[in-house]
């Protein structure tokens, strides 16, 4: 029998050809892709979320939770940028 070495070729060639095609797109649409890596990290979160409720939380307040959790992470991120470093803006 041959040998599919599928694995291999899928690592090295696609993951590259992604991780290119994303940064090249990423100076020109940023929002986007923003949303589309929060919404990824989201899927982390909301388990933990989900498992930390013990099951009293519907999966939809579960996934609002992880999203108000990133949004309020991200203001408290650009708040601390502004009251260390007000001359950029």
């Amino acid at each position: 029998m041959k040998r599919a070495d599928l694995p291999e070729k899928f690592l090295s060639m696609d993951f590259i050809q992604t991780f290119s095609d994303i940064g090249s797109q990423w100076r020109r649409h940023k929002l986007p892709l923003a949303i589309f890596i929060g919404l990824c990290l989201n899927l982390v979160v909301a388990p933990v979320v989900y498992a930390a409720a013990d099951g009293i939380l519907e999966r939809r307040s579960v996934w609002a939770i992880g999203i108000l959790g990133g949004v309020t992470l991200a203001v408290v991120i650009y708040l601390f940028v502004v009251v260390f470093q007000p001359e950029r803006f």
